[in-house]
């Protein structure tokens, strides 16, 4: 099942009325639409529709103020402001600060609804995880997910505001890079499930060390519903001492049916949910035999990497917890895909490039690194420099280095200032090094360089946009 046509449903409570309540604000306006009910919240004009609330936030370059005439001649049902147009063409909700009120807002409409909701964070693998996690669900429910990359405090509320009566269950993935995001984002879901997939080593540039990552991620708990329960990585050596949440015991899921202990022996997480049996196809995706507390089943998983067997024991767990059968959730990790620059495969030409250019960190890049690695014929990695990790960086590239070096990877393409570390500690591993400091040096000697039978993986940080390698190697313009 999926969300299906949403776009006449109305969003339940949200009253022009009870907005203005909500968020603090003051209603300008008719008497008689303050109990009109909106349609839809979005804060880009272009997605405004009839009866749709316009939030009009202000950015770098653009006010949102600037389109509120347009977005009433769209159809819009009223405007949430900080200042009034004049003359105004409809009714408005003036408020101090958009963006705190579209929050409210958020944790006010989340309130009203009657759903389950999941959330989801981690350091490595949010998406992938909700991809599974939604596949599986969709075999019994009607779901909502993030799209795109909605996993902040703007992106979380407006897909809150996406969803509507008849979705039974929302599958929302929370991002933070600092200490009190993931309280602020976990305020407006009220999850029901949370989710931890682990605690790596990204945004240490705010968040210091693992167990600042650790304390960041864990803020979700503060505001998990009272029958809430958390299922965690059992494998994590940070995440398996979290053996009770808000008095409740977590979840653990991971590989292998051992229980993780401590340094001195204390036993730490004893995995309801795991794997064995695992097996990996190369790029034609993985298999395990998955155990739970209501029995066994043979699962295919089309996606590969180890991390994505990983991924699907997350979402048995949540399946079992919403109460699917195994053969449903079976069913759910079969059918999941990927999504445009995680791990997503192409083909030109005989060349497969694995697009995993969304992000990136030590953790994820090695888990790409040990995917590229399983593939057939010449293997060429092109990694970009990673960001936000503080004074450990240098040191973070060479870690990442000298996993190129170990895995028996035959060409390495390197670009950016920090991606010299990559090269200088894959040296004398026998792998093909080209370095470069920037994308627009490394593209004509990458294209000359590939031909039919290799396969390409390309992943670096966001602000690297390698978007573009992969459309100069899909022959694409950009």
């Amino acid at each position: 099942m999926n969300e299906g046509k949403t776009k006449q449903s109305r969003m339940p409570g949200m009253t022009l009325e009870n907005i203005a309540r909500a968020c603090g604000g003051v209603y300008v306006g008719p008497e008689a639409s303050r109990q009109a009910v909106i349609a839809g919240a979005v804060t880009d004009s272009r997605q405004v529709e009839k009866d749709y609330l316009f939030i009009a936030l202000k950015g770098a370059r653009v006010d949102g103020h600037d389109f509120i005439p347009e977005v009433f001649e769209k159809g819009a049902l009223a405007a949430l402001v900080e200042k009034e147009p004049e003359p105004s063409a409809g009714p408005c909700i003036r408020v101090a600060s958009t963006l705190e009120a579209m929050k409210k807002l958020a944790a006010f409409y989340r309130q009203e609804l009657r759903i389950k909701v999941v959330g989801i964070t981690g350091s490595v693998g949010k998406t992938s995880t909700k991809e599974m996690i939604a596949s599986v669900l969709e075999q019994k429910y009607r779901v909502l997910k993030t799209e795109n990359n909605h996993n902040n405090e703007i992106g979380v509320p407006l897909t809150i505001f996406r969803i509507r009566e008849e979705h039974e269950a929302a599958v929302l993935e929370m991002g933070i890079s600092d200490f009190g995001e993931m309280h602020r984002l976990a305020e407006m879901t009220r999850p029901d499930i949370c989710v931890i997939t682990n605690i790596g080593r990204c945004h240490l540039e705010n968040l210091g060390t693992r167990d600042g990552i650790l304390k960041a991620k864990t803020e979700s708990f503060e505001h998990l519903q009272p029958e809430g329960i958390a299922i965690l990585n059992g494998d994590d050596d940070k995440l398996c001492t979290k053996k009770d949440v808000n008095g409740r015991p977590a979840l653990f899921y991971g590989i292998g049916a051992e229980a993780n202990r401590s340094e001195d022996g204390v036993l730490m997480a004893e995995k309801s949910v795991y794997a064995t049996d695992v097996e990996n196809l190369g790029m034609e995706g993985m298999r395990a035999k998955i155990h739970t507390p209501k029995g066994e089943f043979a699962a295919y998983i089309p996606l590969a990497g180890e991390h994505n067997v990983y991924n699907a024991l997350a979402g048995t767990a949540v399946g079992l917890m919403l109460e699917l059968t195994l053969e449903e959730i079976a069913e759910g990790i079969g059918a999941v895909k990927t999504v445009k620059g995680r791990n997503h495969l192409m083909e030109k030409d005989g060349v497969t490039v694995i697009d995993d250019c969304y992000n990136a960190n030590p953790d994820s890049m090695r888990a790409s690194i040990a995917v590229l690695a399983h593939t057939k014929g010449r293997k060429i990695a092109v990694l970009g420099d990673m960001g936000e990790l503080g004074r450990e960086e240098r040191s973070l590239h060479r870690y990442v280095g000298d996993a190129v070096a170990k895995s028996g990877i035959d060409v390495l393409f390197a670009a950016g200032k920090l991606a010299r570390e990559y090269a200088d500690a894959a040296q004398g591993s026998g792998c093909e090094i080209h370095y470069y400091e920037d994308v627009d040096a490394m593209l004509p000697e990458l294209t000359a360089c590939v031909k039919a039978g290799d396969t390409v993986l390309v992943k670096a940080s966001h602000f690297m946009n390698f978007e573009r390698v992969v459309k100069t190697l899909m022959g694409e313009e950009f």
